[in-house]
């Protein structure tokens, strides 16, 4: 399916992240690992690197665009394009009462939930552009759809995720590059290493979490070539979610 095409995964080390590495990789693709968390990105590429030698792991503060320069720098030297690009990674577990918030927490979630996504999307979109194709899917959040209580931060960085998701989408859909952003729901336990894992939650009517691989799943299809005509999209996957 993604034979000849190169992705890049933000927040690759663990969780959707990584569920979408193994299956681009099983899929053909080269594979751009790119994660803060250097321990965990070496054991993700070692299960990538046993299903495919085309991947390159990139340690990476997504919030500093100067390394995010050098990151999209090094994986077009080293595969001359990057066709699909999945921001990922995010920070997400912290839960506090609005008032009670520090506003440096506020920027550095800010940091990293929109500007990491900006700077990523700004450097891929020239190469893109050039190529005249790119697919760039966004992991967002059913909280940046309703908003959580206690969980502010997360839901104003997810909102914007899926509103810059929407107003980009137009700007490059005459360059054959699609924009969508994926909003899961309760998402299994990222730290499990069964891709397939799910356990009982009752935040769905599907009464249990949903697994990184059927996230991922999502995902691929939106940057394969069947999804071409599907641009725009906040597209949630949550087991018909009780907005909870």
């Amino acid at each position: 399916m993604f034979k000849d095409k190169t992705v890049l995964i933000t927040g690759a080390a663990v969780g959707i992240g990584k569920a979408c590495a193994l299956q681009f990789a099983k899929g053909g693709a080269n594979v751009i690992l790119v994660d803060y968390n250097d321990e965990a990105l070496a054991k993700t590429e070692a299960e990538v690197k046993s299903i495919t030698g085309n991947v390159l792991s990139l340690v990476c503060d997504v919030s500093d665009n100067d390394s995010v320069l050098k990151v999209v720098e090094s994986s077009i030297s080293r595969f001359g394009k990057i066709d699909i690009l999945v921001n990922n990674a995010a920070l997400w577990r912290h839960y506090t009462a609005f008032v009670d918030t520090d506003i440096d927490t506020w920027k550095k979630f800010i940091d990293v939930n929109i500007m990491g996504t900006v700077y990523f999307t700004k450097a891929v979109l020239g190469n893109m552009k050039q190529n005249h194709y790119g697919r760039i899917i966004n992991v967002a959040s059913v909280a940046g759809v309703y908003g959580n209580p206690t969980m502010a931060m997360y839901s104003a960085t997810k909102g914007a995720v899926i509103s810059l998701t929407k107003a980009l989408a137009k700007e490059v859909a005459a360059d054959n590059i699609t924009v969508n952003a994926v909003s899961p729901g309760t998402v299994s336990p990222a730290e499990q290493d069964d891709i397939d894992y799910v356990e009982p939650n009752a935040n769905s009517y599907s009464g249990r979490t949903g697994s990184t691989r059927e996230n991922a799943d999502l995902i691929c299809f939106l940057a394969s070539d069947s999804a071409a005509y599907i641009s725009g999209q906040n597209v949630q996957i949550d087991g018909c979610r009780k907005k909870i």
